[in-house]
């Protein structure tokens, strides 16, 4: 015959047992208590848990973020000098105002443009090709892929300073390459398109690997089965280009295009250091400086804190146009889809 074992309960400190409630007894008031506290503990954890992991960036936002932004507008309203930030004299819209007859801001606005248009229409073209080659397999795909992010890790003062040297006038790389073939030396520095191109040189260099590991990891997400029906069909490698890939890429060649047109809006490192005697005036003549110069020339050289406030929520709306243009054409992308 079987025997059943029992397993004694521990003992507790004075040496017995403690005393298990029969099976079937009903709880008592202290067990009901306890378990409507732990209830109303997990409902509680449950609540307001997910705003405790999420506050840390709403207070860093609201503090560096949020609170720069609003007293940016309200100094914008008021003229504030360098020499005594605290004394504020209310100046309503006069500083708005000034700004849509300021000869120089529009100049600046025009470079900005000019500057944007001829960094990101090659970069995203050449991002684009980059990404179409190594989406095959090749050997050191992964060296290759790496050496697209260098540019990207390149400290922007580092990269600035090489692209002014191989852009001078007498000893410059560039000018003795166009020696080597007949074309006289350029002054890249104080021509007005040669000093936007040469600055746009530096921001294509350094966003093209960028944007074309975005591009690369999209195409990497698209179906290879589109493609065998594509190539069933006859279809070769630049059709099935045309008519698979880039309607796949809708969404984040929009993606693309709305960065790269928001960065050349706030473009200021490589003006900046392009040509160290010219400063934030961006060359004798104003020839490349970009609304980001403008807005330190005004603030910090000039010491017109309330000025740059100003151009500062100039360019702010012009991000919010550029958002909400973004928003009109993906929705329309989608709806045609």
């Amino acid at each position: 015959m079987a025997t059943r074992h029992h397993i004694a309960a521990p003992p507790t400190e004075g040496g017995a047992a403690p005393a298990r409630p029969p099976a079937g007894t009903p709880p008592t008031q202290d067990d009901a208590q306890r378990r409507a506290r732990l209830s109303r503990r997990w409902r509680r954890d449950m609540r307001w848990s997910p705003y405790a992991f999420v506050s840390p960036f709403f207070v860093l936002f609201a503090a560096f973020g949020l609170f720069p932004l609003i007293y940016t507008g309200w100094a914008s309203l008021h003229t504030v000098e360098m020499i005594s930030p605290t004394d504020m004299t209310w100046a309503g819209f006069h500083n708005y105002s000034r700004i849509f007859g300021d000869h120089f801001f529009w100049n600046a606005a025009k470079n900005t443009l000019t500057i944007g248009v001829i960094s990101t229409v090659p970069q995203l073209l050449m991002a684009m090709g980059l990404a179409h080659l190594l989406n095959y397999k090749l050997r050191g795909s992964t060296f290759f892929r790496t050496v697209m992010l260098a540019p990207y890790a390149t400290s922007i003062a580092a990269a600035t300073l090489v692209f002014a040297l191989l852009f001078g006038r007498d000893y410059g790389m560039i000018n003795w390459l166009l020696h080597q073939v007949g074309i006289g030396a350029i002054d890249w520095k104080n021509g007005s398109w040669s000093s936007q191109f040469a600055v746009s040189t530096i921001v294509i260099w350094r966003w093209t690997g960028y944007n074309s590991l975005i591009y690369l990891a999209a195409m990497q997400a698209i179906p290879h089965e589109l493609y065998e029906s594509a190539a069933l069909d006859g279809a070769s490698r630049w059709r099935q280009f045309i008519h698979v890939t880039l309607p796949s890429l809708r969404p984040t060649i929009l993606f693309t295009v709305v960065v790269s047109t928001i960065g050349a809006s706030q473009l200021f490192g490589e003006p900046l250091l392009y040509d160290q005697t010219a400063g934030a005036s961006g060359g004798g003549e104003h020839q490349f400086q970009t609304l980001g110069l403008y807005l330190y020339e005004q603030g910090w050289v000039n010491g017109h804190l309330g000025r740059a406030s100003a151009i500062a929520w100039m360019m702010f709306l012009i991000l919010l146009v550029i958002g909400a243009v973004n928003y009109v054409i993906s929705r329309r992308l989608r709806a045609s889809s």
